[in-house]
């Protein structure tokens, strides 16, 4: 099926989930959509949860009156509050129904959202466990990771992000460009399923009473990677530092999100780190190599045998030429995997080599995320978090 411009809106507010948020609009613009993704708050800038900052590119009340092919609701408390309560929206939304198009939800937007208009009365549903009941009192419940019934969409929270935004490729391009999405983002196939890491020259990794831990952006830094690590770690209660290596803390990642830092580099620089970490993305992975700031930090960090990782494009176009998988073993983008010298470990999804993590794109970042957790935390704690995000059967 020929691509078609194909119209989504993705509304954005103050306590929106960022996973969902983020995965949603990456996964909808590798598809071919042109997406908007659109603030109900007064401001374009938007405090997901865990402070993860976006920038949306319109107010809703710029959408009104406008049509869309798709409009896809992320969840997030208090965010699902502010959408449901927005009038504007609201009346969109249920004129795109009426229009009999595509609508989708997730997380505890379903229930909240979608149950609390009248939207999916009669309709087979699902939403995040929490919200079950609430949701069983407007819909038929089931607990699908992704539910489709009719013109609407449901699915259950994080962990199911990336399997709910490859339905609505699907339902917008067909089949065949969903398939052609997910194995270039090298996604599983067994969702729901436990997860598990490639470990060698086990070590422990210490940290003083919480981990800190940096992650650089940049501009064409792969936007699902970073705030899904951000998000999980901050999840597990580390001490995250979002640092630019640019030179202002808004970058515009490789799929035109607009994600904004907590620091620039130069200032993050001054801290010390149990963790060192490197989203992916061709464009952010070769603004990381050209820091001569950040490629210092890192060194450091690996000659002061503390741990580092990277994903997607970071290993083989930072850490490989930067002489800091000298040897050990790692893994990469499928595509950029000919870079590494030693590619012995490359299939693998998530490698551990005692202070180094590496992964290979945004379909592993969740494992990779949870694997760090894992190393600091504990086997119980990243799996107690990969149930609480649905990533897992819980």
């Amino acid at each position: 099926m020929v691509s078609a411009a194909r119209k989504v809106l993705v509304p954005v507010a103050d306590g929106t989930e960022p996973m969902e948020a983020v995965i949603m609009i990456d996964v909808l613009r590798r598809g071919g959509a042109d997406v908007t993704v659109a603030s109900v708050e007064k401001e374009l800038l938007v405090d997901g949860c865990r402070e993860v900052k976006l920038v949306a590119d319109a107010f809703v009340s710029d959408c009104a009156g406008k049509d869309y092919d798709l409009i896809a609701l992320p969840g997030g408390m208090p965010g699902v509050d502010h959408l449901r309560d927005c009038t504007i929206l609201e009346g969109l939304t249920k004129k795109h129904v009426d229009d009999g198009r595509v609508y989708s939800a997730i997380c505890a937007a379903p229930a909240v959202v979608l149950g609390s208009w009248g939207l999916l009365n009669g309709l087979k549903a699902t939403c995040y466990p929490l919200f079950m009941e609430k949701l069983a009192s407007t819909a038929n419940v089931v607990e699908s990771r992704v539910q489709k019934d009719g013109q609407a969409v449901t699915s259950r929270g994080p962990g199911t992000a990336m399997e709910f935004s490859l339905v609505l490729v699907e339902q917008l391009f067909g089949r065949e460009k969903a398939d052609e999405v997910a194995g270039a983002m090298v996604m599983r196939s067994n969702h729901g399923d436990d997860f598990k890491i490639t470990e060698l020259n086990s070590v422990e990794w210490k940290f003083d009473s919480v981990p800190q831990i940096l992650v650089p952006i940049a501009n064409g830094t792969e936007e699902m990677e970073a705030v899904m690590i951000i998000d999980i770690l901050r999840g597990a209660s580390a001490n995250v530092v979002v640092a630019s290596v640019e030179d202002k803390l808004e970058i515009l990642a490789s799929r035109k999100v607009k994600l904004v830092a907590d620091m620039l580099l130069e200032e993050a620089a001054k801290l010390s780190y149990d963790l060192i970490v490197l989203p992916g993305g061709v464009g952010g992975a070769q603004a990381f190599a050209s820091s001569e700031k950040l490629v210092n930090l890192l060194k450091k960090q690996k000659e002061s045998n503390k741990p580092y990782g990277a994903i997607c494009a970071s290993p083989a176009l930072v850490l490989e030429p930067c002489g800091l998988l000298e040897g050990k073993k790692a893994t990469a983008f499928p595509a950029l995997c000919d870079k590494l010298s030693d590619q012995s470990e490359v299939q693998n999804r998530v490698v551990v080599d005692g202070y180094l993590v590496t992964s290979r794109g945004p379909g592993t970042s969740m494992e990779f995320a949870l694997a760090i957790v894992e190393k600091f935390f504990g086997r119980e704690k990243a799996l107690d978090l990969a149930k609480l995000m649905v990533f897992m059967h819980p």
